[in-house]
């Protein structure tokens, strides 16, 4: 078990409140399945650790736990197995607010790897995804580089609902045309503006979600490019809406501005609503991430 998934909710009652032969509050709410909250960049997520007890919760307990009205509250519920390939350390299941299950979150990954190394004691661990074995490092104090795998321009592996110039799609509504459609394990549109701040952000990004050319949704990135290593994003994402931060959405704004020509660097800081990352183009176009990590509270559901 992950160290900080072991302890107890519910704080002991004090004083002469509680009458003699009465239920203590913790008697009367006993303790469910452990759960760590955290977060990447203020994109948050319920994290429960199912290696030993298996865990597949429906649609109407995944928004119940991530509703912050009714639960713990979280932008995902992610959900750690045992792994299937041998390669890897675990298996990290992705649940979005409205119960669909994702293929890659840049975000949950290090909050995951990070209580990973921290439970080993490692520098390095492998996690497996619906989009393929992810290494991740220490890269300081709650501090991790991820490599997030290869970038993708073809039309097929996006998906689009047919073959198109994905350097330059033809799909947009108002001020975001233009678009580069991208795979990095999950689908993603990303548009570039002169002034980030005027757009609005979910009027526009909503009806592209819907679009026809993408049968299995897609997150749509909305970009300004500062300078050659700058570049500020927000992201309207599939099932969850604007978010405070999306590290895979990082991922492919950073390749896509390099694909238009629009800059040649290699690293580029992305610069979120939530905060910053480091993204890393390798030449065999595979994207690296570096980000900070933070631990909010564990408890019981």
């Amino acid at each position: 078990m992950m160290r900080h998934l072991g302890t107890n909710a519910g704080p002991e009652m004090a004083g002469s409140v509680k009458a003699r032969g009465a239920t203590s509050l913790p008697d009367l709410f006993p303790a469910g399945r452990p759960f760590i909250k955290m977060h990447g960049l203020r994109n948050h997520f319920v994290i429960v650790d199912a290696r030993a007890q298996a865990y597949r919760p429906g649609i109407g307990e995944i928004r119940r736990i991530c509703d912050v009205q009714s639960g713990v509250g979280a932008d995902q519920l992610v959900v750690v197995e045992p792994p299937q390939d041998r390669s890897a350390d675990v298996f990290m299941r992705l649940y979005n607010v409205d119960g669909r299950e994702v293929e890659a979150c840049g975000n949950a990954t290090r909050c995951v790897a990070w209580l990973l190394l921290e439970e080993a004691r490692l520098d390095e661990v492998s996690i497996e995804t619906r989009a393929g074995v992810l290494r991740c490092q220490r890269a300081g104090s709650r501090l991790v580089r991820c490599e997030m795998g290869r970038v993708n321009l073809d039309w097929r592996r996006i998906p689009l609902a047919r073959e198109a110039d994905t350097l330059h799609l033809d799909v947009g509504h108002g001020p975001l045309s233009d678009g580069v459609a991208l795979n990095i394990g999950n689908p993603h549109v990303v548009y570039f503006v002169d002034d980030l701040g005027s757009i609005d952000i979910p009027k526009h990004a909503a009806p592209i979600q819907q679009d026809p050319m993408f049968p299995a949704g897609v997150n749509v990135g909305v970009a300004e490019l500062v300078d050659e290593s700058h570049l500020e994003l927000t992201v309207y994402e599939r099932g969850v809406g604007l978010t405070m931060a999306c590290g895979s959405g990082a991922c492919v704004a950073a390749f896509a501005a390099r694909a238009r020509g629009l800059t040649p660097a290699a690293r580029i800081d992305v610069q979120l609503p939530g905060g910053t990352v480091q993204i890393e183009i390798r030449p065999d176009d595979t994207a690296v991430m570096t980000g900070p990590v933070e631990f909010c509270f564990s408890g019981n559901l």
